[in-house]
């Protein structure tokens, strides 16, 4: 099975309740990972962007760590989170986590998963050694996320690009 990176890296248990938490595969695209990232945010795309998108990941190991939470019964996925490692020259040169796009599909919140997808996330960074995992969030989200462990640091700030100039071919 083509994986984004190894399940040893996910925290034990990994099954639980029909539900399998493990790394993203190339075949999720049919199992509703675009359609659960639509109900975070904009996030449709074709089978071919995906696999263009999986394969650019993959190709930079150590870096991006997506799990899903598959309902083995219905094949489909009904959870997912990244976590994506910060390369830095502080801390001796070492690392840092960023936490992102964290969804649980409607039909099936209220069971915890989006709790277990951060603890398996922050296994995840914990066992690669980062010094430290951050997130943002919207303040509606913020005891969520308070709950799972983490706390108000800081102030997010954006800044987002109104105009996409497409890339120059190389």
């Amino acid at each position: 099975m083509d994986q984004l990176f190894s399940n040893k890296l996910i925290k034990e248990p990994r099954k639980a309740d029909n539900i399998e938490f493990r790394a993203l595969e190339i075949t999720d695209f049919e199992k509703g990972f675009s359609e659960l990232l639509q109900q975070l945010t904009e996030a449709k795309f074709e089978k071919s962007k995906f696999l263009e998108r999986f394969i650019q990941m993959k190709n930079q190991p150590d870096t991006y760590y997506i799990i899903v939470a598959e309902d083995i019964t219905t094949n489909r996925i009904c959870a997912t989170g990244c976590l994506f490692v910060e390369k830095k020259f502080i801390r001796s040169c070492g690392t840092c986590a960023h936490i992102e796009d964290i969804v649980v599909d409607s039909r099936y919140r209220g069971k915890n998963l989006g709790l277990k997808v951060i603890e398996h996330l922050k296994h995840i960074g914990n066992t690669l050694g980062c010094y430290k995992l951050i997130l943002d969030c919207d303040e509606k989200n913020v005891k969520f996320y308070e709950k799972c462990g983490f706390e108000r640091k800081g102030v997010q700030l954006s800044c987002y690009n109104t105009t996409i100039i497409p890339k120059a071919k190389l």
